[in-house]
């Protein structure tokens, strides 16, 4: 039986359910490089990349240090909380989301900071690579894990 989803991992849910009825794709526990590893990724049709970070409680944000380096990673950056979360906490420039397990809904949209093609270009194959071996791997859990 599978152990059952932490607090963020509901938030995480809810944001995913939001994003993809508004026809993004999205990943979660996504590494877009080495050492680090965002909580939810989404690619829109347009091809910006997208970071929502979920924090299920105070302590969870104030302990978090390495926001501010997936910056350099999206084009847009969203917090995902919940409705007792305190938004005066968050820092301004970026978005939020009020989420819950099923759902989200945007309260503060995040300003657009478009990153280099380069880099684009770079991130969108790596998620692209693990959204298909994820798929594989539900097909065929015998599959090796490989990195994407």
């Amino acid at each position: 039986m599978d152990a059952p989803l932490l607090p963020g991992q509901l938030l995480a849910r809810g944001v995913c359910r939001h994003l993809v009825a508004q026809g993004l794709a999205c990943l979660t526990e996504f590494v877009p490089t080495r050492g680090m590893r965002v909580d939810v990724m989404a690619l829109d049709r347009r091809g910006r990349i997208w970071i929502v970070e979920c924090k299920s409680s105070r302590a969870d944000f104030q302990s978090d240090r390495k926001w501010a380096g997936y910056l350099d990673w999206c084009d847009r950056y969203f917090w995902a909380v919940d409705t007792a979360f305190p938004d005066h906490l968050l820092p301004s420039g970026t978005g939020i989301n009020r989420a819950e397990a099923y759902d989200a809904e945007f309260v503060v949209d995040a300003p657009e900071t478009p990153r280099n093609a380069a880099r684009r270009k770079a991130l969108t194959l790596r998620f692209a690579r693990a959204g298909a071996l994820r798929t594989a791997r539900l097909l065929d859990p015998g599959l090796a894990a490989v990195e994407a």
